[in-house]
């Protein structure tokens, strides 16, 4: 088997890779990178046809180029952002194989760096990068059993409202995903029941600025820690239709039946905890929160920016948050499909290196693994929030490409 030697190996050639092998290029490291299927494959083929980012052009982006024929306050397709990335890649001439799956990282016998087995024979080096990105192993609860009889897909797998059987539908999940496909599945004429968990709900613009910019401004992207608590907290925010505030109420006004956290499934029957109007409350205590952390920082500037009242406006609660539903039964309410917008779990499975804690969480400082030479980037809250996007990841990919280069100077 031929083996192929290169000081740094990235694995993944998504937003995370093409970044790291812009820094890497710039401190003059030689590196390659190895991806699995094609450049952007996520944005390709585990997104939904009607998917826009959540962040403005302006934001979701690397510095060194824009969006071309998009409005800078417009929400990018995934097709955009795969031909982005693509002509991003060709940009920087980044060194990418695509088609070549890392099956097995070991480290090499005599302790010089590492060894990846990959689909296409092996590749030593010194230096390994993991940047396969937040996004890698979708979750869906074992709740539903197949025998049930219940088409059951993750977020990942829609892309459609014609993908999915006659019948209702039961969305879970109430972040920016479980609200976009809920949505767009009542447009479409189904019936939709959405179960909404604790969530944060910023205002899409407030006082003519997107919420990205005021996270920015008040220094939330660069918060480096989560609260406690928080760790599976969702952000529902919209990109779609030009962009809207995610309000739970107006969904609800539009045909939407809310309901609480699902629980459990027997019999049939799906239980919810009573917990919806106390996560609605919350949502609205972290949109108001948010302005009033806007309304002060305009005050402390001394800027002469229109008030916005209009924007602390609520819809009365409606019924469904009022008397709302504990249990459902799938076949009489006519449910015959779920989607999981669930999440993802990380999936490291290929790495055969002692590197992770005991819940199988990289042990890493801002992306440098306890094991030397080794390094992750990508990963939500890997230096701070802004950490697993567009943006974020090129600004810690700077890091870590330092990082590299320091170390082998020493060595």
């Amino acid at each position: 088997m031929s083996v192929n030697e290169v000081d740094t190996l990235i694995i993944g050639g998504g937003q995370a890779g093409i970044a790291m092998s812009e820094h890497l290029s710039a401190q003059g490291v030689p590196h390659l990178i190895v991806e699995r299927n094609r450049i952007a494959e996520r944005w390709r083929s585990e997104r939904w046809d009607s998917l826009v980012a959540n962040g403005p052009a302006w934001h979701d982006r690397f510095p060194n180029m824009t969006f071309p024929n998009i409005d800078p306050d417009g929400f990018v397709t995934a097709g955009g952002i795969v031909d982005y990335l693509t002509a991003y890649c060709e940009q920087i001439k980044a060194p990418i194989h695509c088609g070549v799956e890392v099956t097995a990282l070991h480290h090499k016998p005599d302790g010089s760096g590492f060894r990846a087995e990959t689909s296409e024979g092996v590749i030593e080096a010194r230096n390994v990068v993991a940047a396969t990105g937040p996004f890698q192993r979708p979750i869906i609860p074992t709740v539903v059993p197949a025998e049930a009889g219940i088409t059951q897909i993750h977020s990942a797998s829609y892309r459609n409202p014609a993908q999915l059987p006659e019948g209702a539908v039961l969305v879970i999940g109430a972040g920016s995903s479980g609200v976009q496909i809920a949505d767009e599945l009542r447009r479409a004429g189904k019936t939709v029941y959405l179960a909404v968990g604790p969530h944060d709900r910023p205002p899409r613009r407030y006082r003519g600025k997107d919420f990205v910019w005021w996270l920015g401004a008040l220094g939330m992207w660069n918060a480096e820690a989560i609260q406690p608590g928080m760790e599976h907290v969702t952000i529902a925010v919209s990109g779609a239709r030009g962009g809207h505030t995610v309000d739970f109420r107006a969904l609800a006004a539009d045909g939407i039946t809310l309901v609480g956290r699902a629980e459990a499934f027997e019999n049939g029957v799906m239980r919810f905890a009573d917990d919806l109007a106390r996560n609605i409350a919350l949502g609205d205590a972290n949109l108001l929160a948010m302005m009033d952390a806007a309304d002060a920082y305009i005050a402390r500037e001394g800027l002469d920016w229109p008030e916005e009242p209009e924007a602390r406006a609520m819809l009365p609660d409606p019924i469904c948050v009022t008397n709302p539903l504990r249990e459902l039964d799938l076949a009489k309410a006519g449910v015959t499909s779920i989607v999981w917008a669930t999440g993802y779990a990380l999936d490291f499975g290929w790495m055969k290196i002692d590197a992770f804690d005991a819940k199988g969480l990289p042990k890493h400082k801002k992306g440098v693994a306890e094991v030397p030479g080794l390094y992750f980037l990508g990963l939500a809250w890997l230096s701070r929030r802004a950490s697993p996007f567009i943006w974020g990841v090129w600004h810690d990919a700077a890091y870590l490409a330092e990082q590299i280069a320091a170390r082998n100077n020493r060595l």
